[in-house]
């Protein structure tokens, strides 16, 4: 293989694709980079796991065709070092030679014929606009479970019904639901998946240059499912998560007892500011009533904080405590001016959403308080 081709174009296309590789393997060659380089000026990057694949085809300049296998993670880490020139990229014997202006890497390879096939993109599903998935998973995922030993709450639930997608995640403590319309291949479609939490944000996240993501989805049985991602000339497909997601519908309130609007910036800097004091167990106290409400933490022998800040507020004064990270993980994903917190009670879960008519108003995140003492 010999081929020419610009350091950003390559060094963009490496570090997407060899993310997904393992830091620690027992099988080397799942270390490995694959790079297949065609008659017609095609080079095509993929890693796979076996559970997560990720592919880049990219336009360069191919004096001879073929494919190799190298160490993916080093090659980023030199293509992201590279002058800004020409990369000349060749392969003789077992040896892969790299060439950047006066910067020359020779690299091992990795065998070839050892390496797994990657998995076919399943079936396309339909298509939605890149930048509203990308934003709609990254305010749902905030909520998943980072506890390996639940696996089923490590993910977010995809349920498609028609032309609406609605996405799920929750990690006992919070929950966040999001709806979003997007175009699918057959009107009366009907499915639902369980994907990776953190690999399904990457993915949304990176899949964003072109105007459109293409979601293909494989359900052919327990533990076998596979979506896949498609976006420009990139591609991703990872594995569903098995087992059963909470029945979450029904923990969201239909009425409340108390309704509270505060700007939201201004509310986000009042808790990072008031929760300095807190320990890393303790609460931030909010104490609602017309007109108003203040924030505290820390007191007793701890250091102690409070702020009060103007809102609009419907509803008998009551005082409600979240956990601070919580909290500022939901305000995060609003993406509103305004925050609404909707109460039933101080020691039942409250719903915080943006301002009624803003594209993020169809986003729910539940909050569950924390007791206070006495």
């Amino acid at each position: 293989m010999k081929i020419r081709v610009e350091r950003d174009t390559l060094a963009d296309a490496v570090a997407w694709a060899a993310r997904i590789l393992p830091q620690k393997t027992q099988l080397p060659v799942l270390a490995g980079l694959r790079l297949d380089a065609t008659s017609g000026g095609a080079l095509r990057l993929s890693g796979f796991d076996y559970e997560v694949s990720a592919e880049a085809e990219l336009d360069v300049t191919v004096a001879e065709a073929g494919a190799v296998l190298v160490p993916g993670r080093l090659l980023a880490d030199i293509t992201r070092s590279l002058p800004d020139q020409p990369v000349d990229l060749s392969t003789e014997g077992t040896r892969a030679q790299l060439v950047c202006g006066t910067a020359r890497f020779t690299l091992p390879t990795l065998p070839l014929d050892e390496y797994p096939s990657l998995p076919s993109m399943p079936e396309v599903a339909g298509t939605i606009g890149s930048d509203a998935f990308a934003a709609a998973v990254g305010s749902v995922a905030v909520a998943a479970g980072r506890d390996d030993t639940l696996p089923v709450l490590t993910g977010v639930r995809v349920e498609i019904v028609g032309e609406e997608v609605t996405l799920a995640a929750t990690d006992r403590y919070r929950l966040a639901v999001r709806t979003l319309r997007w175009k699918p291949s057959d009107p009366s479609l009907e499915a639902t998946a369980l994907i990776p939490a953190r690999t399904l944000a990457e993915a949304a996240k990176s899949l964003t240059s072109g105007a459109e993501v293409t979601l293909a989805l494989a359900a052919t049985g327990a533990g076998e499912g596979l979506l896949g991602l498609a976006g420009g000339t990139r591609r991703t497909t990872t594995r569903l998560l098995d087992g059963e997601f909470p029945k979450y519908r029904s923990l969201l309130p239909d009425t409340f007892n108390a309704t509270a609007g505060i700007e939201a910036a201004a509310l986000t800097d009042a808790v990072r500011r008031v929760s300095l004091v807190a320990s890393r167990t303790s609460p931030v106290r909010l104490s609602f009533s017309e007109g108003g409400v203040v924030l505290e933490a820390g007191g007793l022998d701890e250091a102690e904080a409070a702020e009060a800040l103007p809102a609009s507020f419907e509803g008998d004064p009551l005082t409600i405590a979240f956990n601070p990270t919580y909290l500022l993980d939901g305000l995060g994903a609003i993406d509103s001016d305004e925050a609404r917190l909707s109460f039933t009670g101080p020691t039942k879960p409250a719903v915080l959403t943006g301002k009624a008519g803003d594209e993020t108003g169809d986003y729910r995140y539940l909050l569950m308080p924390v007791r206070l003492s006495g």
